[in-house]
């Protein structure tokens, strides 16, 4: 059989029936019985028997996990994040005045390396959802992150960092030989191999350590994601903080090994853990499940798609997909459920086995699935454009800005704190007074569906780009002739840094709520990897766009709206260039949150659904928190 991995298809196989879109499930027909309905003489058919699937055991425990095994990975992913931060967030300066890059090529090698960073969580979700299971990924990358972290504090003491605290914006350092700028960028590019590779894999491990048969934990996994992302920014807050200013005043290889330190420890506590973890298998290969949809519905191009009652599915509570619930019909891409139509060709040597010809109907829904997630996340893309600027473009703006208090100097990086604490603030709003205000106002006792949250989201960013112009306008027309720093203050930055915070609140944790509970039971890590997937793209475009603007406005004379020296330039436009791409993209978004329909799953007692209406859109209570792999 083709693909032994991804499909368990036997002899006992039945065609499910659906007494409407979200009722009970019953048998149709018997084996012969057909369906008229066909093109050049072929007969689509449905078929019974009998026996019934086992299906195999999702949880490798049963009886474990809770809020104490998701406390201590909350805390995993706060050491790890302090570690990720105090190589990143720092990034742009190291690579202006350690390896002396300009303004625009250092923004530009930040976006591509942090676009790497996410783009790798899509590598790790494979490894988890496939393969080595949840446990295995997470440990595996962090263990990658850890070396990584270790090269890049050895690089940067012998080889870079010459002579001892160049780097601080005074000190110039020694040119750096060709061998210490490849170690620099094979150790945070390998840094950014760990760190994103287990990113996804842990928010969804954490999730899978509640029981949500049981309505307390249901509640509590609801609640995890947003608790996920203020962890990550509680972690962040040293980093920001501490080692951002160590890092400033030339003291690089201290942060470097600082970051070392968090990360080990958060490695232990996480293999601390383990007897108590509540363990998934692996649903195997996802790629070949979705092609053999796509096979077998491009073989049966002619036919016409048999009714939703009298599809393929086999017999039992667990569907073919190892580990996986079944999912019920959709109306959305029926072409694609000729895929789970039986013809008489099928059944000419016996009942069908091979799934490139006859798919299940939870199989072509995953399928579908992954099509209808597909412009939701398009439309994040643009989000993580305007999130990416506050790791590049607002670092230098505050460089160039009055960042005294008294003898003190605050370094730019630093103001990246603001957006830490409208996170925190803001996530504690939320969850305490927003949701229970909005649960009265809408009848969702959610409050706010994930895909509102998100539009939220993208309203808000784009509010911080017009912030961010503006803040812009006023600094330049405080610039001294030749004077670097203007007179304008850099707390002028507060209302972009914390507008953004604001909004990850509504889009990033919207994100991992809506893709890790929409995305069906064997490929929950790649759910939760579209999130910084769009992160990574985001960074991505935002390198093409610095690239497109400068090609188009430094021309000649011109030094373009991104120059070394920004006092020449106008940065300004750039930021209401995001702004308009961030409006344009929310009426978009609009028109996609309110086709989607949600996932709807066989078995569960507790679907609602939320209809769509005007800028509201559909949503059920499996997108609250994420749908684990089936507890048998």
């Amino acid at each position: 059989m083709a693909s032994g991995d991804s499909l368990n298809l036997t002899d006992n196989a039945t065609v499910k029936g659906r007494e409407d879109n979200l009722g009970g499930v019953g048998e149709l027909g018997n084996l012969g019985r057909s369906n008229s309905s066909g093109n050049q003489g072929q007969n689509v058919m449905t078929t019974t028997t009998s026996k019934k699937t086992k299906g195999s055991k999702s949880f490798i425990k049963k009886n474990s996990g809770g809020w104490t095994l998701a406390s201590l990975l909350l805390v995993n992913q706060g050491l790890a994040t302090l570690a990720f931060f105090g190589v990143g967030v720092n990034l742009v300066l190291f690579l202006t005045r350690v390896l002396e890059q300009e303004n625009a090529d250092a923004a530009n090698n930040v976006s591509k390396w942090t676009g790497t960073v996410y783009l790798f969580s899509l590598f790790g979700a494979f490894l988890s959802d496939s393969y080595w299971g949840r446990y295995l990924t997470c440990a595996v990358f962090q263990g990658i992150f850890v070396l990584g972290l270790a090269l890049i504090s050895i690089t940067s003491s012998f080889f870079l960092i010459k002579p001892a605290g160049c780097g601080d914006g005074v000190t110039e350092c020694h040119p750096t030989s060709q061998i210490g700028i490849i170690l620099f960028y094979f150790s945070i590019y390998l840094v950014a191999f760990g760190y994103g590779g287990h990113q996804p894999t842990l928010a969804t491990f954490g999730a899978d350590q509640f029981d949500e048969s049981k309505p307390k934990q249901k509640y509590a996994k609801g609640a995890f994601f947003a608790y996920f992302y203020f962890a990550l920014n509680v972690g962040s807050i040293f980093s920001n903080t501490v080692l951002v200013y160590y890092e400033n005043i030339g003291q690089w290889t201290l942060g470097f090994l600082v970051s070392l330190a968090s990360a080990i420890i958060a490695l232990v506590s996480y293999l601390f853990g383990s007897p108590g973890y509540r363990y998934v298998k692996p649903s195997g290969n996802p790629l070949p499940r979705v092609a053999q949809v796509f096979v077998a519905a491009t073989r049966k191009w002619r036919i016409v798609p048999a009714n939703p009652d009298e599809l393929y599915e086999v017999e039992g509570k667990e569907s073919a997909i190892k580990g996986s619930r079944k999912i019920l019909h959709s109306e959305e891409f029926m072409f694609l459920d000729k895929a789970a139509t039986i013809t008489e060709e099928d059944l000419a040597n016996g009942e069908p086995k091979n799934p490139w010809r006859v798919c299940t109907i939870t199989q072509v829904e995953e399928a579908k699935c992954v099509l209808k997630m597909l412009p939701i996340w398009l439309c994040t893309i643009i989000y993580s454009v305007v999130f990416t600027q506050m790791a590049s473009l607002f670092v230098e703006q505050g460089d160039v800005m009055y960042s005294k208090i008294g003898n003190f100097h605050l370094p730019a990086a630093s103001m990246s704190i603001f957006d830490i604490f409208s996170v925190l603030i803001c996530t504690g709003v939320y969850r305490q007074m927003l949701v229970p205000l909005a649960g009265k106002l809408s009848g969702n006792p959610k409050g706010l569906s994930e895909l509102q949250r998100m539009g939220i989201g993208l309203i808000i960013g784009m509010l911080s780009m017009l912030a961010a112009g503006f803040t812009e306008v006023e600094r330049l027309k405080r610039v001294t002739p030749g004077e670097k720093v203007s007179s304008l203050s850099i707390f002028w930055q507060i209302p972009q840094y914390v507008l953004v915070g604001a909004s990850e609140v509504f889009m990033y944790v919207g994100q991992l709520e809506f893709f890790n509970g929409q995305a069906p039971d064997g490929i929950k890590s790649f759910g939760s990897s579209l999130c910084m997937a769009s992160i990574s793209l985001g960074n991505y475009v935002s390198s093409l766009l610095v690239n497109m603007v400068m090609g188009i406005t430094a021309k000649g004379s011109k030094p373009g709206w991104i120059p070394d020296d920004l006092n020449t330039g106008h940065m300004d436009r750039f930021y209401f260039l995001i702004a308009i791409l961030t409006a344009l993209d929310f009426v978009v978004y609009l028109f996609c949150a309110k086709w989607y329909k949600c996932i709807i799953l066989e078995g569960n007692d507790n679907i609602e659904k939320d209809q769509v209406q005007n800028s509201s859109v559909e949503t059920n209570n499996q997108a609250d928190g994420d749908e684990v792999v089936r507890r048998v």
